[in-house]
């Protein structure tokens, strides 16, 4: 089996997971579990947007600090964010301090209010899930796009969306239990639905 590895306690799992304990317990606790509701769908779009050209751990390791920064991922406190507000952030050292995305995540918080007129986000990001969707073998079968995280992409574009292209969506995909990415082999491939 390509791209997976076994753990000490005996568990197959993709390779990336065994680099960290950190790696080991967002794999097999949260990576590919089906994630409802606003605020979770926010907060993981965005993160995946955060970590765009970084390492995942970088975001991982910093993640109780973002929440605390962002209020919790609350998409109306957050909507309601001033320059005050970007300032604070962008001198906070516990979270990513990127103008551009922190912009985005005040942007986007604004979006989300926007598409509770429409059905709301869980709505709109679900449906975009793949109806089929083959489980890569091994780390050579993985994609960083689909036609379904491009589909994605441009309609959280057309809400008002920003820093969602097809791969960071992709990414959220995996994340939030879209599409089942774990390799063959691994403990948690076909996991919960």
């Amino acid at each position: 089996m390509s791209g997976v590895v076994v753990g000490a306690d005996g568990l197959t799992r993709c390779a990336w997971a065994g680099s960290s304990p950190d790696y080991l317990e967002y794999h097999d606790r949260e990576w590919g579990v089906p994630v409802h509701g606003e605020r979770a769908l926010y907060e993981r779009i965005t993160l995946e947007a955060f970590q765009s050209g970084l390492a995942w751990i970088t975001i991982l390791r910093k993640r109780e600090r973002f929440r605390a920064a962002f209020a919790g991922f609350d998409p109306e406190a957050v909507a309601a964010f001033d320059d005050t507000d970007r300032e604070r952030l962008m001198a906070d050292a516990g979270i990513v301090r990127n103008r551009l995305k922190v912009d985005a995540a005040i942007a986007n918080a604004r979006a989300v209010l926007g598409l509770r007129e429409q059905g709301g986000l869980d709505d709109l990001v679900w449906s975009h899930r793949p109806k089929r969707h083959t489980p890569p073998r091994s780390t050579a079968e993985l994609r960083a796009t689909s036609p379904e995280s491009l589909a994605l992409a441009k309609s959280l574009k057309k809400a008002g969306f920003v820093f969602v292209g097809p791969t960071t969506m992709y990414a959220a995909m995996q994340a939030c239990g879209l599409v089942d990415d774990h390799l063959l082999g691994c403990h948690r491939a076909g996991g919960p639905e």
